[in-house]
């Protein structure tokens, strides 16, 4: 789960371009709200809440941090299933929308290459792509 974390964060920050597969969409949202409840509970031992204690600095910065790597990866997904990453703007439909989202995030992507990319869990598919190649 961590890997899956670390990719999404440090390694394609800010990459909207390309597929995510289920696990790096999935174990990254795991990780993120693990991490928020985390800082929550820190945010309420440190007296760090405003208002009524919805709300932490340490939560809120942390969220600030992470919300393109959440776009982006989202975007992925939804390139993986072969959907554009405008797509997401579906919910906006009241409940409908979010329940298109939810079955599409948990949907398995589309194998062999699409308009987005590569299938992200065939790695032989790179291979036969260079050996396929012309000499010059």
């Amino acid at each position: 789960m961590i890997e899956w974390y670390k990719k999404v964060v440090f390694e394609n920050y800010a990459n909207f371009s390309g597929r995510a597969r289920r696990s790096e969409y999935w174990f990254y949202t795991l990780a993120t709200i693990i991490i928020s409840i985390l800082l929550m509970i820190v945010d309420v031992f440190l007296g760090l809440t405003i208002g009524r204690g919805e709300l932490g600095i340490c939560r809120g910065v942390y969220s600030l941090l992470v919300f393109i790597p959440g776009l982006a990866v989202l975007v992925r997904r939804l390139h993986d299933v072969g959907k554009s990453g405008w797509f997401f703007f579906i919910v906006f439909i009241p409940l409908a929308g979010i329940i298109w989202l939810l079955v599409l995030l948990c949907t398995e992507g589309e194998s062999g290459t699409n308009p987005w990319g590569v299938d992200p869990k065939d790695d032989f598919d790179e291979i036969s792509e260079i050996g396929n190649e012309q000499p010059y």
